[in-house]
């Protein structure tokens, strides 16, 4: 009889460890507003929670609420502060160098979704050794970088020259540099006070993020390039500690494996692009000018990207990587992306 009752016993504790409930906290840095979390991060955790038959929770905190800088948030991801959330790697220069690759002028599409594609099959080449201390969930790029500022519209390469532009990475910052601009770096959430404070004359930053920001209000004028390219890009991560991953059960870690991978990065990618579209469409209503440059200015940019990249060559090189290989690589990935 004690056998049987301790055997029923063991078979309760294992069949409600089986049935626990597990909630997990993600971290962004964005509004809640902003179509990355409203058509991305929102919808995957609830798909998550759906697969799981509500076991597992997932809690979102926008704008850093559980604490931290937007610099820091991969090591509180590492380090089990957070249960997970979103990275931008370029925001810690010289930390991830291979990612850069995929940040260089002129060398994503300006689809978010084809661009994320192409991310999701270089980081399968070069970058799972980077990230093997965290869980990662997807990896995906935004759309095109467009130039938000007080004022008119761009018109030619020459109007770079001496405007103080909010740079969201070390490329994209170098090719700001040789534009003429003097470029201020600083995470997202403190752009619209620094323009409102004329720190800055204005910054590169997606269609997605200028509604959430106030651009339509803080900025008069929104310029792209020329061409199927994104003047800069940004390369993200949606990671998870990978603990506390290991830690769940074996059919809860299937959930979250089956919301990771190309798929899930594809879905974020879409974000971008829906959210790219009202953005535009938002900054057109509010009477602001979106603007072009032609295929000559946007050749001069060019050019002055393809300088960008030979440095970046050069640099990664003299750091010991075989830079000319990493961004062929990136290249061929987004031939791929577009292929399929």
């Amino acid at each position: 009889m004690l056998r049987l009752a301790l055997g029923a016993l063991f078979a309760l504790t294992a069949s409600a460890a089986a049935a626990q409930e597990v909630t997990l906290r993600f971290q962004h840095f964005v509004s809640p507003l902003a179509p990355a979390a409203k058509y991305f991060m929102q919808p995957w955790a609830e798909k998550v929670e759906a697969e799981s038959g509500g076991r597992l929770k997932i809690e979102l905190y926008p704008l850093m609420q559980l604490g931290g800088k937007p610099t820091s948030q991969y090591d509180l991801i590492r380090d089990g502060a957070i249960d997970g959330g979103w990275v931008i790697p370029g925001y810690q220069p010289g930390r991830f160098p291979e990612a850069e690759a995929m940040e260089l002028p002129f060398l994503t599409p300006k689809r978010a979704e084809e661009a994320s594609h192409a991310a999701w099959l270089y980081t399968q080449r070069h970058l799972l050794d980077d990230f093997a201390d965290v869980k990662l969930i997807a990896v995906h790029m935004h759309g095109p970088g467009i130039v938000h500022k007080k004022g008119p519209a761009l018109e030619t390469a020459d109007d770079f020259e001496g405007l103080k532009l909010r740079g969201p990475s070390r490329p994209a910052t170098l090719l700001l540099k040789r534009l003429g601009a003097v470029p201020v770096g600083m995470p997202v959430p403190a752009f619209p006070e620094a323009l409102a404070k004329g720190v800055v004359d204005g910054g590169v930053i997606t269609w997605e993020m200028a509604p959430a920001l106030k651009l339509d209000d803080l900025s008069d004028s929104h310029t792209d390039v020329a061409g199927a390219e994104s003047l800069y890009n940004l390369y993200f991560i949606w990671a998870m500690n990978r603990a506390r991953y290991e830690s769940l059960p074996e059919d809860l870690r299937a959930v979250i494996d089956a919301n990771s991978g190309l798929e899930t990065s594809l879905m974020a990618g879409r974000a971008y692009d829906r959210g790219d579209t009202e953005g535009r469409a938002a900054m057109g209503a509010a009477g602001n000018a979106l603007a072009t440059l032609d295929a000559a200015q946007t050749a001069r940019i060019r050019a002055l990207g393809d300088e960008v990249i030979a440095e970046w060559v050069e640099d990664m090189t003299a750091r010991g990587l075989e830079g000319s290989a990493l961004v062929e690589d990136a290249r061929r990935a987004v031939e791929a992306a577009r292929a399929d």
